[in-house]
């Protein structure tokens, strides 16, 4: 017999939460790369989209652009609505993209992430904070997108491996069914 553990998802969800959240606040200001900074917020937030999608997804986009909003000096609003498309785009498929393979994610992210790191910078620049297109681009859109992607890279790389070992880790991944068959299997019959 099977038991799905609900909470065991909810427990690994908000310990990733709390951790990104940390690492936000005390890293990602210290470690730059030219005027660019990690987002842990967008990789939180690309996460939970990827692995849950849907209203989850968008959920976790919003309040981790908040609490990047809040500890940021950008203007209040910006990153969570940015990080919101970002999320639906992401998870509009509700299903697990971890278990499309590296490539397939990495490439997913990546997109997502450099479009969202761009118009984020761009609306600085729009606002008046940076007056050059070479800053907008080579100082920070370029190196937030490099910071952030190498982060990702790790986290991509264990939730591929793991849904690739057959238990899945999400809503929607092959894991079990895919062995096993679904609940009105008639393959024993």
């Amino acid at each position: 017999m099977q038991v799905k553990d609900a909470n065991k998802h909810r427990r690994s969800t908000a310990l990733f939460a709390i951790a990104c959240f940390v690492l936000q606040i005390a890293i990602a200001p210290n470690i730059g790369l030219g005027g660019g900074r990690a987002n842990f917020a967008m990789l939180f937030c690309g996460v939970c989209a990827m692995f849950e999608g849907g209203r989850a997804g968008v959920v976790a986009g919003f309040l981790s652009g908040v609490l990047f909003d809040l500890v940021s000096t950008g203007p209040f609003g910006l990153m969570s609505g940015l990080l919101t498309i970002f999320a639906y785009g992401l998870g509009r498929e509700t299903r697990n993209r971890f278990a499309d393979g590296l490539v397939a994610t990495l490439s997913t992210f990546g997109i997502g992430s450099l479009a969202t790191t761009f118009a984020y910078n761009a609306t600085l620049v729009l606002m008046g904070e940076d007056a050059s297109l070479f800053d907008l681009l080579f100082l920070r859109t370029l190196p937030s997108f490099a910071l952030t992607f190498l982060i990702f890279l790790p986290v991509a790389y264990y939730l591929v491996q793991r849904s690739a070992k057959g238990g899945g880790v999400g809503p929607g991944s092959k894991g079990s069914l895919g062995k096993r068959g679904g609940h009105y299997d008639v393959r024993g019959i």
